[in-house]
């Protein structure tokens, strides 16, 4: 089962790797030959670490050493290491929020030339709004591994039993009615992250926040944080929202849950429904799925806004400190390639639909792949068409662009901490009011 492999599996092979990673490291590289990368312990990710040996190393002799780490322990790891000038890795993934604030500050090296340079990794075919989020300044810091927006993910024969229909564009309003009407002891209305992080909970949450009209600070005219904002009635409207949806038609440990939990329990069949990044339908629809060709989606919830998807992207990144750079942009130029993505296509248990979407616009001109993603590639591509990212809310936000992030060095930590905060609420361990006054005086001292 695909769900077994990317819960149990990670946590499993991170435990295992980032051990023998950090110990291979610390002495250097022996021979030029093998190089260390860092990614995110995803489906599509542990995808290319089993095809690396025999589509990269067989034909470059470049080894490569995967730390595959979930999403939250991913960001501490690089950011410490980017951000010290440590040489634990080559290569590194990294995503919109952090590609710009590094490399504005000189920690990544450069790839545009290296990019525009080689024919077959093919810089113009990058899908721009995604190129340019992994950019600064028109430099691209990081290529795209895969790119994503949100949605709303959702069993169609579930529904049909149960005499509900989705609309295209929902609000949150009729997602929260839906979910608890087809909530059932052996199935849970909904799907929504839970676990504590800016980009678990924090992601998710945030979105939700924007459209309600809420938002984690106020803005000064030349883009700084003005005013913490987490004590005004829009931010606990969308808390309180959020965790009542969660305690009275979510997932079962909802607290702990986030992408791949959610997956998990969406093809076990224990939820119908689910909002999270659209990079999961390739794994629905995905010829090992249990629920294939069981799924609908629609674009992500609204409620004050036009729109609220976010847009994303995991990318590659060669730090400034890299030991081996020139095998590093090998590999990159591999992994992000079109030819790797047309690889993936014949070569993964996934099948077509489940390659690595929304980098490049060929990928949406394969065959194979506008059959097998007949589902979802064109909602897919909406979304991400449609995410607000330059203005996500109702009022200016501060920094740089971004939907499910404030694109300031202080949202990270900020978020951090107060999503464990929101996780409590969630699990109704903490009261709303409490949770709210501890986060509004830490989003208020990061600024200060």
């Amino acid at each position: 089962m695909r769900h077994a492999r990317t819960v149990t599996g990670a946590v499993v092979v991170a435990a295992l790797l980032v051990a023998a990673t950090f110990a291979a490291t610390a002495s250097g590289h022996t021979n030029g030959k093998t190089i260390s990368v860092a990614i995110v312990a995803n489906p599509q990710m542990q995808d290319i670490a089993g095809l690396t040996p025999s589509l990269f190393t067989a034909k470059t002799g470049i080894k490569v050493k995967y730390t595959i780490l979930d999403e939250g322990k991913l960001r501490e790891v690089t950011t410490r290491d980017v951000g010290s000038g440590g040489k634990s890795f080559d290569a590194v993934m990294i995503g919109m929020y952090e590609t710009p604030q590094f490399g504005s500050a000189g920690l990544l090296q450069d790839l545009t030339s290296q990019a525009k340079a080689d024919k077959a990794y093919n810089y113009k075919d990058l899908i721009p709004a995604v190129r340019s989020g992994l950019s600064a300044k028109v430099k691209l810091y990081a290529s795209p591994f895969y790119a994503e927006s949100s949605f709303v993910m959702y069993r169609k024969d579930v529904f049909a039993k149960k005499h509900v229909k989705m609309p295209a564009r929902p609000t949150w309003q009729q997602v929260a009615a839906i979910a608890r009407k087809v909530d059932s002891p052996s199935m849970a209305g909904i799907c929504l992250r839970g676990k504590p992080g800016w980009g678990d909970l924090g992601a998710a949450f945030t979105t939700v926040l924007n459209t309600f009209g809420g938002t984690w600070w106020s803005s000064k005219p030349d883009g700084t944080p003005d005013q913490a904002q987490v004590d005004q009635p829009a931010f606990k409207t969308a808390l309180d929202f959020y965790a009542k949806l969660v305690q009275d038609a979510g997932e079962k440990d909802a607290a702990n849950s986030s992408f791949n939990e959610c997956l998990a329990q969406y093809q076990a069949g224990k939820v119908a429904m689910w909002y999270d990044a659209t990079v999961a339908a390739g794994l629905l629809e995905a010829k090992d799925s249990p629920v294939k060709g069981k799924n609908g989606y629609a674009l992500a919830p609204v409620v004050k806004t036009k729109s609220s998807g976010w847009l994303w992207s995991w990318g590659l990144a060669i730090p400034k400190s890299s030991p081996d750079s020139a095998d590093a942009w090998k590999y990159i130029a591999w992994a992000t390639s079109p030819g790797y993505i047309k690889a993936a296509g014949t070569k993964t248990k996934g099948g077509w639909a489940a390659i690595p979407p929304g980098t490049r616009l060929s990928t949406y001109r394969i065959p194979q792949y506008k059959k097998a993603a007949s589902a979802f590639a064109s909602k897919t591509l909406a979304a991400m068409k449609a995410a607000p990212i330059n203005n996500p809310g109702t009022t200016k936000r501060p920094g740089l662009p971004g939907v499910q992030y404030v694109g300031i060095p202080q949202f990270q930590d900020v978020g951090n901490r107060c999503t464990q905060l929101f996780s409590s609420v969630i699990a109704g361990s903490l009261k709303d009011t409490s949770a709210l006054s501890q986060c509004q005086e830490i989003a208020s001292k990061a600024i200060k």
